[in-house]
């Protein structure tokens, strides 16, 4: 067994082959505790249970910030990505500027809002091929000019784990055009690591969360807010305005009468700007729990990409000495130094693969034609072979079937 597996005995991570370490990672047993914490603050103190949430939140901002090379301040907190990109969209300048640009390998949190935008000619949405990968950012710069509005992509691509060189080629055209760059690092952070400056990204909009190898669960997502930012999301919740409440700023019309600042919503400076409205505050003290847990084990980033790319290197060579037809199944060819945290293995079975590989007692995903195997670092070198010898029986399988 893995050593480190003693630690995420709730999820039973040594009793059962969770490939599922790119979707879902396992929390260690700590958060647990975390959990029932929350509970228990919030019986005690009722509606001054806050003070101590705002402390977990400010250790989840920390925490992020750490993953990025960059300060708590910067960063925005929400229950998903999608809150926090919707209420981001909203704070452009869409009526001078209506064209967005993105890829056709954005995650569906991006994909189906600018699809529905476009839907409606709301905005013009310019939609890049996302491979071959090592050309993206040249075809991504060449696309931006002064009607620009927003560039939307991922550093890493969820469906095949390839990681996107070159951004810092896109931040440049960014901002030479005062175009906003939204990266999204959800299937970078914590499994490659990730640093705003050398990456050339300190200018750009980064977002992300815990639910995958941050292991924090749900609930746990953030926008990291350039320094500077003195935008004004029209999306707004009263979060966004604590400050304001303080010194009764934020009082608007009183028997007709006008207060503030010339009639203007006030907002908090930079990532306050992006604070929602009241929400579960458990899952801050959970995510609190986990960074804490990371760091007394020291499961640093370069230390989880040392365990991830021998890992992902275990199963494709394993999956390699199966020596599956190619109509059955191979391995998507990406520059071993550009691959992320889990092997991607394209199929016309995929999403039957992935089935039968659960009646084997392994868990995995499926994206289109890409079954998707994500390690973890609990996981033992046994678990892994064995899934792998799964895959082998069931691809036999299909190929019986296919040739019936």
């Amino acid at each position: 067994m893995n050593p480190l597996a003693a630690h995420y005995s709730r999820f039973r991570v040594a009793e059962r082959m969770l490939l599922t370490g790119h979707s879902h990672q396992a929390w260690p047993d700590t958060a647990f505790e975390a959990q029932q914490q929350a509970w228990l603050d919030a019986a005690e103190l009722v509606d001054d249970k806050w003070e101590r949430a705002e402390a977990r939140a400010s250790d989840v901002r920390e925490g992020f910030a750490r993953l990025l090379g960059d300060r708590g301040e910067h960063i925005a907190l929400g229950q998903n990505c999608h809150e926090l990109v919707t209420r981001w969209l909203s704070a452009l300048p869409l009526r001078e500027r209506r064209r967005v640009i993105t890829t056709d390998g954005e995650f569906h949190s991006i994909r189906r809002q600018v699809d529905r935008l476009a839907e409606d000619d709301l905005l013009e949405i310019v939609r890049i091929q996302a491979r071959p990968a090592d050309t993206l950012t040249a075809r991504l710069t060449a696309a931006i000019d002064d009607r620009t509005a927003c560039v939307m992509v991922s550093s890493v691509l969820y469906e095949t784990a390839e990681i996107v060189p070159g951004l810092n080629l896109v931040a440049a055209a960014c901002h030479t055009h005062g175009v906003a760059l939204l990266v999204d690092a959800y299937h970078h952070l914590n499994v490659v690591p990730f640093d705003l400056d050398a990456l050339g990204l300190a200018d750009a909009f980064v977002t992300g969360g815990g639910y995958k190898y941050c292991q924090l669960g749900e609930g746990n997502a953030f926008l990291r807010v350039p320094p500077g930012c003195r935008m004004r999301p029209v999306l707004t919740g009263w979060f966004a305005e604590f400050a304001a409440l303080e010194t009764g700023a934020s009082r608007r019309a009183v028997d007709g009468e006008v207060q503030g600042s010339a009639g203007s919503v006030p907002y908090g400076p930079g990532a306050l700007a992006f604070a929602g409205a009241t929400y579960d505050p458990t899952a801050h003290y959970r995510g609190a729990a986990v960074f804490q847990f990371h760091a007394q084990q020291g499961l640093t980033a370069d230390r989880l990409r040392e365990i991830s790319r021998r890992q992902v290197s275990l199963l494709k060579s394993s999956v390699e000495a199966l020596d599956l037809h190619e109509s059955v199944a191979h391995i998507e060819p990406v520059p071993e130094e550009r691959r992320g945290g889990f092997l991607a293995i394209r199929s016309p079975h995929a999403a039957e693969l992935s089935r039968a590989l659960r009646a084997h007692g392994v868990l995995t995903d499926a994206r289109g034609q890409v079954l998707r195997l994500g390690p973890a670092p609990y996981l033992s070198d046994e678990q892994l072979c064995c899934a792998v010898d799964a895959l082998g029986a069931v691809s036999r399988n299909v190929t019986l079937n296919t040739n019936a």
